[in-house]
């Protein structure tokens, strides 16, 4: 499984039936929940957006996994045509399979899962956590696009935190729909003042790892691991 050693953790391959995915899976001692990171449109697990919060989860005692939903070769592809960043219902697909895969690992096993979705990636979280109600205790987006999920937003059970820029207009309106759409009893937007999509303003980003270290955590810690659940305790 583990290939080296990054500042992200162990590179992992992930098998999901004919595709093998790499990811960068980080796992602080006691951790008390575990993130899956689904990166948006044109980006990567590389991305130093989502790696910044990622180190922050980790400090907050939070397991991460960085994964690119698209192989190389998909990726070579998707650079000429950008369909495959865009095709919410296959990275939703890679994500439930990559849940699943985490449920199978020694260190990850027993503990609970949340999303993390930017741009793109928003959405697929969404549709992910409507596929496994009982295996996703809460989702996080920043300046997503919770839209592409379309009617799978009323089957979204865990409590969902959308996090938008004060500045990224035309993403703030897709937001507050969708946020009306959401099945989650728990929900809740958050505008970040001046930010723009990327968060790229001084303590934007700041904001946003710390809004969601602070909703994985209280959310993880009341959900139930997958692995008990499975094992009756």
């Amino acid at each position: 499984m583990t290939r080296s050693t990054g500042p992200g953790g162990e590179l992992v391959r992930v098998t999901l039936g004919r595709v093998t995915l790499e990811g960068d899976l980080g796992v602080p001692a006691g951790a008390g929940g575990g993130v899956l990171f689904a990166h948006g449109s044109g980006s990567s697990r590389h991305s130093s957006r989502n790696q910044f919060v990622a180190r922050a989860l980790r400090e907050a005692g939070l397991a991460t996994l960085l994964l690119d939903l698209l192989t190389p070769e998909e990726e070579a592809v998707d650079v000429y045509t950008a369909h495959l960043r865009f095709d919410i219902g296959l990275l939703a697909e890679r994500l439930v399979g990559a849940t699943r895969w985490l449920a199978e690992q020694e260190t990850t096993a027993r503990l609970p899962v949340g999303y993390f979705g930017a741009s793109t990636g928003g959405g697929a979280a969404l549709v992910a956590a409507a596929e496994l109600p009982e295996e996703v205790g809460a989702v996080v987006s920043r300046g997503g696009r919770p839209d592409l999920a379309g009617a799978a937003l009323a089957r979204v059970k865990a409590p969902t935190l959308l996090i938008v820029g004060g500045h990224d207009f035309p993403v703030i309106d897709l937001n507050r729909q969708a946020l009306r759409q959401l099945g989650a009893q728990e929900k809740e937007l958050v505008i970040v003042p001046g930010a723009t999509h990327l968060f790229e303003e001084p303590g934007a980003l700041e904001e946003v790892a710390r809004l969601a270290a602070d909703w994985f955590t209280r959310h993880l810690h009341q959900a139930a691991p997958a692995g008990q659940k499975q094992q009756g305790g």
